[in-house]
């Protein structure tokens, strides 16, 4: 088998590996995160993911034994005081520009990374150590809140070292990163499969703002198409990719199944797609 074929065995069983635990039962956030990982390396090393695991076991260890009932606000500041305090986990400005930023093996290595990644750590050190931890997917910026979400509980902010939030506060983060007001629904819980997709979001985002790296935004786009739940428009978003990476018999192909599954309901958008597909296999000639 030559190069390029085993790189291509390579990267479905990777995909596969990331299907298979992005569908069981109780998905493992670190896992499904060093997938991703592995997936912006071209592979990860075995060692490199358990490392990264008995780091984040590690970390949870250092932790004082608080139990699950212990006063929410006790659980913040033991976190905080590590992981912000002794070890120096924080974001600044510069990792929005990134990607290693997004990245879990690099945000463990760095102490530095986006907000949500701030918060996986956050919450698998503190989920290992037996607190109440849950992520919430605040618009704009991914914070982490301990206790129970619809009762007592406080938040923290894990970007900033894991400065605690008031309600007030959370709506300040808010309105300054999209400018929309807070509703309670925002506080909700969210789920390691929602965690995963927006961090999925944010590389798509950080490549297309940089169309020389076409080839990360390629992969979180199929990476995200992977997921049990996913928006339909991802699949046009890949076939222009495609398009755009010179693969115009793919891309057009894509652009044509997008199109039949959207015809019942957006037959306009439909047919503007198959002109789109067209134009692709033009290029072919």
């Amino acid at each position: 088998m030559d190069h390029r074929g085993r790189r291509d065995d390579e990267t479905s069983a990777r995909r596969r590996r990331f299907a298979e635990a992005a569908r069981e039962d109780r998905p493992d956030l670190a896992a499904l995160c060093l997938l991703i990982c592995a997936e912006a390396e071209g592979g990860l090393p075995e060692a490199a993911v358990d490392a990264a695991q008995i780091e984040l076991d590690d970390l949870a260890g250092r932790l004082p034994a608080l139990g699950r009932h212990a006063p929410p606000g006790r659980w913040v500041e033991a976190v905080a005081e590590l992981l912000g305090g002794r070890c120096g986990f924080h974001g600044t400005p510069a990792d929005y520009r990134r990607l290693e930023s997004s990245l879990l093996h690099e945000v463990l290595r760095r102490r530095r990374g986006l907000p949500i990644l701030l918060s996986v750590v956050w919450m698998e050190v503190a989920r290992r150590a037996g607190a109440p931890v849950y992520g919430v997917a605040l618009p704009g910026h991914f914070v982490v809140g301990f206790g129970e979400p619809w009762g007592r509980h406080v938040l923290a902010d894990p970007f900033d070292g894991g400065r605690p939030l008031s309600a007030e506060d959370a709506a300040l983060l808010v309105a300054g990163a999209t400018g929309t007001t807070l509703t309670p629904e925002a506080f909700s819980p969210a789920d390691p499969l929602e965690i995963v997709a927006r961090v999925l979001n944010n590389i798509r985002a950080w490549a297309a703002a940089r169309p020389e790296r076409s080839d990360v935004q390629l992969w979180a786009v199929e990476l995200s198409l992977l997921l049990p739940s996913h928006p339909a428009r991802l699949r046009y978003e890949r076939a222009e990719l495609l398009v755009e990476r010179g693969e115009f018999a793919r891309g057009a192909r894509e652009l044509e199944e997008y199109a039949d599954v959207i015809a019942p309901v957006e037959p306009d958008t439909a047919e503007s797609v198959r002109h789109r597909a067209l134009a692709a296999r033009a290029m072919l000639n």
